[in-house]
């Protein structure tokens, strides 16, 4: 058998190996790597390589040595999960940059960072400024979290006062042009809807490249044609004003009718409107 066919047996059957070895050791970002992830993934390459390549002459010791660096990294893992102490010294601590708005320069040292890397982390968070940062942490991965002052945050909801509904997860419904039945289903829906929606936008299956429906059971498109203007979703909005409306000629009624028994009906009615408005407002009007 020639060499070059050897080489590429072997380094298919090993390219299995790495990767069911990859697999067991659990799923990991290369964001979240820390440095004894990045150590363990760069020997088991080096050493599948060396076999594939025939660079080790015993390929019994390559695989032992692949073994080896695959569980016992497993099984550090595994007691990483149960001891605080062993996460510290596998993944590292926390290192405390900013405090109160106050530049640490000694945590700087032990981190090895310069003002000029500082300055690029908070960036990379869209903090400009220094000033404007309360608390920033190096994690043991090499990101830094950075927490703003109160006054600089982004306007929430919550900050504001306002109460707002749950959002779930929109279901796509159509990919490529192709009608999905089960996210359909999932929401209540049917083709018979998604067509009839269709329609009123004016637009072909054919042509939808994406379909979600979101929790109100409002759809939205996006278009192989961008060229074609697709117009936005109205289902709250009219919702809303259809509310409004029922509520407004019900107070009408009540005080164009000089029947007692059907001006306390129309009252009765347009309170219980305006308790159903005043509940489904954060839903309809955000």
């Amino acid at each position: 058998m020639p060499e070059w066919l050897v080489v590429v047996i072997r380094s298919l059957g090993l390219f299995a190996l790495v990767l069911l070895l990859v697999r067991l050791m659990g799923k990991r970002q290369t964001s979240q790597l820390t440095l004894f992830d990045l150590v363990t993934v760069i020997v088991i390459g080096v050493v599948a390589a060396a076999i594939s390549l025939n660079l080790i002459e015993n390929p019994f010791n390559g695989l032992a040595a692949l073994a080896v660096w695959t569980l016992l990294p497993i099984g550090i893992y595994l007691m990483a999960l149960k001891y605080k102490t062993v996460r510290d010294i596998i993944q590292g601590k926390e290192t405390v940059l900013i405090n109160h708005g106050k530049v640490l320069e000694d945590k700087l040292l032990d981190a090895r960072f310069t003002p000029e890397d500082l300055l690029s982390r908070l960036r990379q968070k869209n903090a400009f400024k220094v000033a404007d940062v309360e608390f920033a942490m190096l994690e043991p991965n090499g990101e830094v979290s950075v927490l703003l002052k109160k006054q600089n945050q982004p306007v929430t909801p919550a900050s504001l006062g306002l109460q707002v509904n749950h959002e779930s997860v929109p279901q796509t419904v159509m990919l490529d042009g192709v009608i999905m039945d089960e996210p359909l289903t999932a929401m209540g829906l049917n083709r018979n809807w998604l067509h009839t929606e269709l329609e009123k936008a004016g637009v072909a299956p054919e042509n939808v490249f994406i379909a979600q429906v979101d929790s109100v059971g409002q759809l939205y498109l996006d278009l192989f044609n961008d060229a074609i203007q697709v117009p936005q979703p109205k289902t709250k909005e009219l919702a809303y004003a259809t509310l409004k409306k029922c509520q407004a000629d019900c107070e009408m009624y009540a005080l164009g009718t000089k029947q007692p028994k059907a001006k306390e009906i129309y009252s009765e009615c347009a309170e219980q409107l305006d308790t159903v408005i005043a509940e489904l407002k954060p839903l309809l009007k955000r």
